[in-house]
């Protein structure tokens, strides 16, 4: 029997609540974008405000099921460009799903829907992968406005990580496929990483986010381009498809490979991860920032919860680490930190039970 490691139906403590309501958000500033979100659970509960990964990877309704629907106001919502977000960066010019796409906007649009779904004072905060990033973001920002951090897969997106997970042996790749010297998720997964890397030509390998970027860049002059251009997206999404499980089930890797999810997702992630995720900056150069550990001290008085797998190799163990050495430093004295037999998806057994005893045992507030 084939070992699974993805949550089931008998793992879930709750039903998938009913969807109270749904709607768009119009940001104050002039834009393009509108933004869809979701309303679960008990409308007069404590609010909790649901950040997706990726970035671009969007929200789904089983994203509601980690909480009690009789304590819990739940909102999910797409960030820009994804999801059901519009415009969409799946569509051929995605230009304008990319324009006003920030750190910051995302913040800002936070905050403006706290103000029109009329959620006054503070709110918890969930958020796993880059939702944990977005999630610290938020709070650096706006410390008044969170009552707890719930943390999943902590990704402080420095360029160390992002070489960890993107880069690896690429550079020499087409001498020597076999060799390790360098540290990477690519030597767990080495079939994966094949078709990740041969995506790109040899010679732009020496800096595959780049290289990525420049082929994403590119406006298709025919067929056989844009379908090039999908295919190089369902590398990407399907390498951390592939990575974010211990023993993923086939429809797990199929939703990265579906090329509408593929393009948003590939496509978002390389404008943030080229930009530093835009995180006290932007452009190439703010690539090596390290703006969350430098900004730590503002959340040292918010109660920070954090589930971190093991053998996440999408995230590496050693990011959560340094954030809890960081809050402690900082004076924290809240932190409750949970390392757990999986991998990296919120979807594995072992973590959704650890984000779900986390939010059934916050203190009331």
């Amino acid at each position: 029997m084939n070992y699974v490691s993805t949550v089931t139906e008998k793992d879930w403590k709750y039903l998938q609540p009913v969807q109270c309501s749904n709607g768009w958000l119009q940001p104050s500033v002039a834009t393009l974008h509108k933004i869809y979100w979701e309303e679960y659970g008990n409308s007069a509960g404590e609010p909790v405000l649901f950040v997706h990964g990726g970035p671009g990877g969007g929200t789904t309704p089983v994203m509601a099921r980690f909480f009690d629907p009789k304590r819990y106001r739940i909102i999910l919502f797409d960030q820009r460009g994804c999801g059901k977000s519009t415009p969409n960066a799946s569509d051929n010019d995605p230009a304008a799903a990319l324009a006003d796409n920030t750190t910051a906007h995302l913040i800002s649009d936070m905050q403006e829907l706290r103000k029109q779904l009329g959620i006054k004072g503070k709110a918890h905060i969930f958020g796993g992968s880059w939702g944990s990033t977005l999630a610290l973001a938020y709070a650096i920002a706006h410390p008044d406005s969170v009552q707890t951090l719930i943390l999943r897969g902590i990704f402080l997106c420095r360029r160390k990580e992002l070489d960890y997970f993107y880069q690896g042996n690429a550079a020499a790749y087409d001498k020597n496929p076999y060799d390790m010297s360098l540290p990477g998720t690519y030597q767990c997964y080495p079939e994966a990483w094949r078709n990740y890397v041969e995506a790109i030509d040899v010679a732009e390998r020496g800096d595959m986010i780049k290289a990525y970027a420049k082929l994403f860049a590119r406006k298709p002059a025919g067929d056989k381009e844009a379908e090039a251009l999908v295919a190089a997206a369902k590398a990407w999404s399907v390498w951390e498809g592939i990575t974010s499980y211990l023993a993923p089930e086939q429809s797990a890797v199929d939703k990265f490979a579906d090329a509408d999810f593929a393009k948003a997702f590939a496509r978002i992630e390389n404008h943030y991860f080229m930009n530093g995720a835009f995180l006290g900056g932007s452009g190439e150069g703010n690539r090596n920032q390290d703006y969350i550990l430098s900004n730590v001290g503002r959340i040292k008085d918010i109660p920070v919860h954090i589930v971190h797998g093991r053998y996440d190799l999408v995230c590496p163990l050693f990011q959560a680490d340094e954030l809890v050495a960081a809050l402690r430093k900082a004076g924290a004295a809240n932190i409750d930190y949970r390392i757990t037999p999986a991998s990296h998806s919120m979807m594995e057994r072992e973590n959704a039970r650890a984000l779900t005893d986390i939010m059934d045992t916050l203190p009331a507030c």
